[in-house]
């Protein structure tokens, strides 16, 4: 039996950290994850968390790389082996400290200062890893590397009383785009811009809405119409009031086409545009997704569609939000139109006023990809008696 089974493979649900963790903890030697006999009982610096003085001693708080947060060390200048790492921990420091117009590192850092490194740290490490993935493919003998020295985020303590030069709509010349009560109060067609992990505010900042996910009890279930599968909220919702993501695989229209004859021959589709500004992108929920990939269709829904942009800003690849248009009572289905059209909205009602009028607002039209000419069953008097 045992002869059958050497090409066998099957994948691993640790990562590469996490088996190498393990190597090092059992004493186990491999040349793959560069565990030798001599190293097994290192262990490596992921990267630099915060930084602290007692008396005239240094400490910094280590993460360990293959260990959680939870595992982090205080450990002592001395014992720190990583200059490299030491050094790019200072230079965002007092990157961070002049952004704060503070000159001297004080003995305790604070902790919105702390948290932000962290993330820096982070981010720095994504980099890297795709980095690495481009040299990996790269079929040239030049290398690449990628630098992102920017930080783009609102320096705004509240958002929505005192924004600082806009907030992060301001950047894009545009308005928040919630009230006090974290509603919608800009119209259909016009994008959200909330803040990201770059802001100094808080997470529970007004204008942190859509990144919070879903704040309904929904339930899945079966229509009795021929429809399939529904979805229906078990909490009354309010007007202009964020309900859920409509989330999938990012692909490129390209591939959307040739996904979107395989999906007609089986009469379903769960393609989505992200034609904001450009139709380069589409979402496909068929396989990968959330909740939303079972709302149905209705030509008077009690959803619509808006473009959120929170960590990337680029307008072709907008994060698609539904929101309430009305009140939804308990117990209703939840919808949105699969072939909504969105009209202009004026400028004055959508732009800040320093913006000129050379510069019009562009009207999205996201909408499912469906080419089949599908029956409409939604039911409601203005029922265009076809979804496409």
């Amino acid at each position: 039996m045992a002869e059958h089974l050497k090409d066998c493979h099957v994948p691993c649900k640790m990562s590469w950290d996490e088996v190498e963790t393990v190597c090092r903890l059992e004493a186990l030697r491999c040349k793959e994850l560069g565990v030798s006999r001599t190293n097994v009982k290192d262990y490596e610096v992921e990267f630099i968390c915060d930084y602290k003085r007692v008396k005239e001693e240094e400490f910094y708080l280590v993460k360990w790389r293959g260990f959680a947060m939870a595992e982090n060390t205080w450990e002592p200048k001395d014992n720190m082996k990583c200059r490299k790492l030491m050094k790019l921990f200072h230079l965002d420091l007092d990157k961070e400290l002049r952004r704060h117009k503070r000159r001297a590192v004080p003995r305790r850092l604070d902790k919105e200062i702390s948290s932000f490194l962290v993330q820096k740290a982070r981010l720095r490490q994504s980099l890297e890893r795709w980095q690495a993935h481009l040299n990996q493919t790269r079929n040239h003998p030049g290398r690449i590397f990628v630098i992102n020295d920017m930080a783009v985020g609102c320096e705004c303590t509240n958002c929505l009383e005192d924004p600082v030069d806009g907030c992060c709509p301001g950047a894009s010349l545009h308005r928040l785009a919630y009230n006090e009560k974290q509603q919608l109060r800009v119209r259909a067609g016009q994008p959200i811009y909330e803040c990201n992990s770059r802001c100094r505010c808080r997470p529970d900042c007004p204008n942190r809405v859509v990144q919070r996910g879903i704040q309904f009890d929904l339930c899945i279930f079966r229509t009795e119409n021929g429809r399939g599968w529904g979805v229906r909220t078990l909490q009354h919702i309010n007007k202009n009031t964020f309900v859920m993501e409509y989330i999938g695989e990012i692909i490129t229209n390209e591939e959307a086409e040739k996904r979107g004859r395989e999906y007609d021959s089986q009469g379903s589709t769960y393609l989505f545009d992200l034609d904001y500004v450009e139709d380069v992108y589409t979402v496909d929920a068929a396989h990968y997704g959330n909740i939303s990939h079972f709302v149905n269709h209705s030509c008077n829904p009690n959803l619509q569609v808006f473009n959120v942009f929170i960590d990337n800003i680029d307008e072709r690849l907008p994060r698609i939000a539904l929101f309430s248009t009305r009140g939804i009572c308990a117990g209703e289905e939840l919808t949105f139109d699969y072939k909504m059209q969105i009209d202009p909205v004026d400028l004055d009602n959508s732009r800040l006023d320093s913006i000129t009028l050379a510069e019009q607002p562009i009207s999205p039209k996201s909408s499912p990809k469906k080419r089949l000419r599908v029956e409409c069953r939604c039911g409601s008097s203005s029922c265009r008696k076809y979804l496409f």
